[in-house]
């Protein structure tokens, strides 16, 4: 039976979501890969262990999460809780979330009606074995939907006791800044966005998203910190034949160009210069912006958790750093 380190909180950095009461550890363990169904059980929760034992509160999932096989994340999540680490259920902050495409038929495709909102909670809650979740997001903007209906759906599931607070994930500027209109008339617990943001894709900049949350009080939960595996030292010196690039099983295949590489390659150098690998020094840039809570990692072994989570040692940048690493970006 599993029994956490109880030095766990000593080095951990604690955030407040936006202007809520509720910290979140400053890396969170995302479940998206390596969760789900086909993955080693053993090795998912080895990894749950090391980020607990290391100060990680944040566990994020998604009904969709083991795809093809949706909702094998969670399922392999409870199974998880179930084997000891549910005994520190009130230590936990576990978020799940809705929007994507989850069942067959008009109630489980893409969207956010109030039908499938509901009702994919419902099955989530019974996939990891909780009477609730901690923070419920929507999954992805649904232009078909009233914007209000979603809204009203995700207050009546905190008013129901399903979930504590709400959030929105790929939802840009003027969407957050629309729904958040809503759920103040409503009083509704609505604490954070999670978008996708890093070195290399700074959308959240250009679109005012940043600035904007900072102003209202909405934290924020980055996913793809490094950029599908770029901002790391995996691809430094060419493609391995055992890497998802070179197997096409990642996003990263469209987005990827030698522009990027050469810029990962000189971002190296500003990492050595601080002590840390250039995963770390990527993580630290991110917590850098005032308007970030969390942000979320993915992982295939413990020791990428460890190394990970060594980025907070130092998260401090110099002025020439922030200089230097900006004329890299713009390049």
């Amino acid at each position: 039976m599993y029994t956490a380190n109880e030095q766990r909180y000593e080095k951990m950095v604690y955030r407040h979501c936006g202007k809520s009461g509720l910290k979140l550890s400053a890396i969170s363990l995302g479940l998206w890969q390596n969760f789900g169904f086909g993955s080693l059980f053993e090795t998912a929760e080895k990894m749950c262990h090391t980020a607990f034992d290391l100060g990680i509160t944040h566990f994020d999932l998604a009904n969709n999460y083991g795809h093809p096989f949706n909702g094998s994340a969670e399922e392999n999540f409870k199974k998880i809780l179930d084997r000891g680490l549910r005994a520190y259920r009130d230590e936990l902050c576990i978020s799940t979330k809705a929007g994507y495409e989850m069942w067959s038929g008009p109630y489980g495709d893409r969207n956010g009606s109030r039908k499938y909102l509901i009702s994919s909670l419902d099955q989530s809650l019974k996939r990891m074995g909780l009477d609730y979740v901690d923070i419920f997001y929507h999954h992805v903007f649904d232009p078909n939907t009233p914007l209000e209906e979603t809204a009203l759906a995700l207050d009546q599931i905190v008013r129901s006791g399903k979930a504590l607070y709400v959030g929105v994930s790929n939802y840009n500027r003027q969407q957050t800044a629309e729904i958040s209109e809503i759920f103040k008339e409503l009083h509704t617990p609505f604490i954070v966005n999670q978008p996708s943001y890093s070195m290399l894709n700074r959308w959240v900049e250009d679109d005012g998203l940043d600035k904007w949350a900072k102003e209202n009080g909405i934290g924020l939960s980055l996913f793809s910190p490094l950029f599908q595996g770029l901002l790391t030292d995996r691809y430094l010196n060419g493609i391995p034949d055992d890497s998802r690039l070179a197997k096409a099983n990642t996003s990263l295949v469209t987005r990827f160009s030698q522009d990027k590489l050469e810029k990962a390659k000189k971002l190296n150098l500003v990492a050595e210069k601080r002590g840390q690998k250039l995963s770390q020094m990527a993580i630290a840039w991110l917590l850098h912006n005032e308007a970030v809570t969390t942000v979320l990692i993915g992982a295939s072994r413990p020791s990428q958790i460890e190394e990970n989570v060594k980025s907070l040692e130092n998260l401090d940048f110099s002025p020439e750093e922030l200089a230097e690493i900006e004329a890299i970006l713009k390049d």
